[in-house]
C-alpha cells in the first residue's frame, strides 16, 4: 500500500478511515445488534478514538487479533460466545475491515440465509478466465468460468456452528485456513451462497484504493452529496 507503518484499514478518504466506512454500514443496519472489532495489535486505542469521533454506538468491544486471520476470528467469536444467551440462535457475520463497500441488501441476505440454511457465503461471479498452472509456469487447463464464483465477505453462520468448528480446528492445530468458508467445508459443513455486490472489493493495493475512491465519489455524486 506504500502507507508506511499505518495499517491499510486506517488509510483515510475524505477525512474518514476505511474501517469507519465499513463499520458504518453495519451500524446503520437495523438488523445488526452489535459489532465486535478484532484489531491489529498496538492500534486499539487509535481505533477507539476514531469510533468515538464518528459516533458509532454498536461497537461493543475492540479486541487484539491473533497471528492469523483464523485465530483473530476466534478471538472475536469467543467474546460473543461469552456475551449472548443463546448461541444457537445468534447469527454472526464475519467481515473484512477493508471491505467498505458492503451494502445493506447483502447484509440482510446473509442473515436470512443463515436463518434458513445455517450458512451464508457471499459470492460474485467469476469474470476472468481461470486456469491451473504448475510450478514451472506451464498452463495446465482452463476451468469453465460459468461454474466458478469468487468468495467474498461477509461469511455468516449461527454462532454455535462456527464456534464449535473453530474449537475443533484448534484441537487439531489447524490454523492454515484462508477463511471461515474453507474451514467449515473442511469439516463437512454445507455452505450456502448469497449473491453479493460486485463493488464490495477488498482494499489491499493502491489500485484498490483508487477504485474505492472512484466508486464512493460516484455514489455520493448520485446522491447529491458533493
Amino acid at each position: 500500500m506504500h502507507n508506511g507503518a499505518l495499517p491499510k484499514q486506517f488509510l483515510e478518504l475524505h477525512g474518514k478511515p476505511i474501517i469507519i466506512y465499513t463499520l458504518e454500514k453495519f451500524e446503520q443496519n437495523e438488523n445488526i445488534d452489535g459489532i465486535v472489532v478484532v484489531c491489529v495489535k498496538g492500534w486499539e486505542r487509535y481505533l477507539r478514538q476514531k469510533i468515538e469521533l464518528f459516533n458509532l454506538k454498536k461497537v461493543l468491544k475492540i479486541l487484539t487479533g491473533g497471528e492469523t486471520a483464523i485465530e483473530s476470528q476466534f478471538v472475536g467469536l469467543e467474546f460473543v460466545k461469552n456475551h449472548v444467551k443463546n448461541d444457537a440462535e445468534t447469527v454472526v457475520l464475519l467481515h473484512d475491515g477493508v471491505r467498505p463497500l458492503i451494502d445493506e441488501t447483502t447484509i440482510n441476505k446473509n442473515i436470512v440465509s443463515v436463518q434458513n440454511n445455517r450458512s451464508a457465503i457471499t459470492i460474485v461471479p467469476a469474470i476472468e478466465t481461470i486456469g491451473f498452472s504448475d510450478t514451472d509456469g506451464e498452463l495446465d487447463k482452463f476451468v469453465d468460468r460459468s461454474k466458478c464464483v469468487m468468495a467474498r465477505a461477509p461469511q455468516s453462520y449461527f454462532l454455535s456452528d462456527i464456534y464449535a468448528t473453530h474449537v475443533k480446528a484448534q484441537k487439531e492445530k489447524k490454523f492454515e485456513f484462508v477463511d471461515s468458508a474453507t474451514m467449515m467445508q473442511h469439516y463437512g459443513f454445507k455452505l450456502h451462497t448469497v449473491l453479493g455486490n460486485t463493488n464490495n472489493i477488498k482494499v489491499t493495493t493502491p489500485t484498490d484504493f483508487y477504485i474505492f475512491r472512484a466508486i464512493l465519489d460516484a455514489q455520493e455524486s448520485e446522491l447529491g452529496l458533493e
